[in-house]
């Protein structure tokens, strides 16, 4: 079992940079690949980038070469730095685990059995 908790949303404008943090609970962090997603107002939830246990990393097209994650299992904690953002960047981020192997970065959210409350990001033009 882990929990889940995301923060550094917040308001920019269009260029500016953000990142967002996902602390984990429980000692077993390193076990877990990592992803987040997000939820525009309307549509679907989708995938935005993974991190498999050996820092494997995947991303969606509509934000590889803007956004990096990355993790730091001392600190149970992955990121999400986000560059040259964009309005329809805007939407609502949610950090999920999936339990794997080293090399395994999932992409679908049914691949993800824990997920936090997600943390908003609202991208001004």
């Amino acid at each position: 079992q882990v929990q889940l908790v995301e923060s550094g949303g917040g308001l920019v404008q269009a260029g500016d940079s953000l990142r967002l943090s996902c602390v984990a609970s429980g000692r077993t962090f390193s076990s877990y690949a990592m992803g987040w997603f997000r939820q525009a107002p309307g549509k679907e939830r989708e995938f935005v980038a993974s991190i498999s246990r050996s820092s494997s990393t995947y991303y969606a097209d509509s934000v590889k070469g803007r956004f990096t994650i990355s993790r730091d299992n001392a600190q149970n904690t992955v990121y999400l730095e986000m560059y040259s953002l964009k309005p329809e960047d805007t939407a609502v981020y949610y950090c999920a685990a999936a339990v794997g192997g080293l090399l395994y970065t999932p992409t679908q959210k049914g691949e993800y059995g824990y997920w936090g409350q997600g943390t908003q990001v609202t991208v001004s033009s």
